[in-house]
């Protein structure tokens, strides 16, 4: 089957890996990153991705991602790891949070004996603490104060 991401290293970049492999340097999933990058090479062993996965005992779909992040995001991101920066933004500022908490620690509105967090998500809606929230983060923020 032909792949659509091939990789090709340079001399550099294949000293680099066997540095990491050579020295075990860095992470035991660098390591291996690094072992995968040396035998997907078009230009060396270029192993499948199947004899890949056995040798190194990893899933086939592991190799296709370690394959594929170094054609697109270039080699020290495939063998890094870096994670990306563009994670969503926290549904709750520091005051918000202070303010779930606190309806939390009032009492219950008329007709509830005990406060669920389907409950404390839609006072704190009704009450224009927030826009909107999900009873989840309603339950991640509480978490963090018990």
């Amino acid at each position: 089957m032909r792949k659509l991401y091939v990789v090709r290293l340079t001399e550099e970049e294949r000293h680099r890996c066997e540095d990491v492999v050579d020295k075990l340097s860095g992470t035991s999933q660098k390591v291996k990153r690094a072992n995968i990058l040396l035998k997907a090479d078009a230009n060396g062993p270029g192993w499948t991705d199947q004899q890949i996965a056995e040798a190194f005992r990893c899933r086939r779909q592991t190799v296709e991602n370690v394959r594929k992040k170094c054609v697109l995001e270039g080699f020290s991101q495939a063998l890094e790891h870096q994670v990306q920066q563009n994670r969503s933004p926290k549904a709750l500022d520091g005051e918000q949070e202070v303010q779930v908490i606190a309806l939390r620690l009032g009492p219950p509105p008329k007709g509830y004996a005990n406060w669920t967090l389907r409950l404390v998500a839609r006072q704190a809606v009704a009450l224009e603490i927030v826009k909107s929230i999900s009873h989840e983060t309603v339950r991640r923020t509480l978490k963090k104060t018990a």
